[in-house]
């Protein structure tokens, strides 16, 4: 029997015990695109409510052996991130708006045809799958996506644009297949960064500023040199015009005449 932690929470088995899932591991590829989107995400929504966890488990009942949903990364909007052994929806927090799938030999049938239904009954607005595997463990493509029917409670399948991309509404970004990774751009065509290439960026921004600031004082400096040089040279020749005149004047007296008179 399960055991009450406190009133209405459940102490889930699956929280306590391996999902068939949980023992089938990860390889590298799998975990590194994981890292890197959850690194993406988590920037990206640094300044918002919203909660962004990868495998948590996933309840919709109170019944303590309900077998989890558990996706690779969840976007959860509207609410703090906490760290939560598991989630059961409508007592913890909604249905995450946005779920991430990345395949692998073992999960991508199920990840393609049975995720998509299992999803919308869970609530989920969007749904994208990707496969990272070299080469693509399918002929049809890299790159999948749903979005919930409210009206029918199903997920219809969204089509890739010319781009071959794929419009996230909740993401407010596209995601772009690039071989092993799986990137977000905004309408403007610009990468979403991890923190670590915001703040890179933000360094070579600095940097560049800093640079184009000290080519700017050096311009500067070189305009004020040969502005003062051309005030030097300026006076040289007013100094040489008044001892050239001072000279004439002194021969026109040698010779008995007043410059003054001339």
């Amino acid at each position: 029997m399960p055991e009450r932690l406190q009133h209405d929470e459940i102490a889930y088995y699956y929280d306590m015990h391996p999902t068939e899932e949980d023992l089938m591991g990860e390889t590298a590829v799998h975990a590194a695109l994981i890292r890197y989107l959850m690194e993406v995400l988590v920037w990206l929504f640094d300044q918002q409510l919203c909660a962004v966890h990868d495998n948590l488990n996933f309840y919709q009942t109170p019944f303590w052996k309900e077998h989890p949903i558990a996706p690779d990364i969840a976007v959860i909007k509207g609410v703090d991130f906490e760290w939560v052994r598991s989630w059961r929806i409508g007592k913890t927090g909604p249905a995450p708006q946005v779920v991430l799938e990345i395949a692998s030999d073992e999960t991508w049938h199920k990840d393609l045809t049975e995720k998509p239904s299992k999803y919308a009954v869970m609530g989920v607005q969007e749904y994208f799958a990707y496969d990272p595997n070299q080469p693509a463990l399918l002929r049809e493509g890299r790159l999948f996506g749903w979005r919930l029917d409210r009206a029918s409670r199903s997920m219809r399948e969204l089509s890739l644009d010319r781009d071959g991309r794929l419009w996230s509404q909740h993401l407010e970004s596209f995601l772009v297949p690039d071989s092993s990774y799986l990137c977000l751009y905004d309408r403007a065509g610009h990468r979403r960064l991890t923190r670590a290439e915001a703040e890179a960026e933000a360094r070579r921004a600095e940097t560049r500023r800093a640079e184009a600031e000290k080519r700017r004082a050096e311009v500067e400096k070189r305009r004020a040199d040969a502005a003062d040089r051309r005030v030097e040279a300026e006076k040289r020749r007013a100094d040489t015009a008044d001892q050239r005149a001072k000279a004439l004047a002194e021969k026109l007296r040698s010779l008995g005449i007043d410059p003054d008179q001339i």
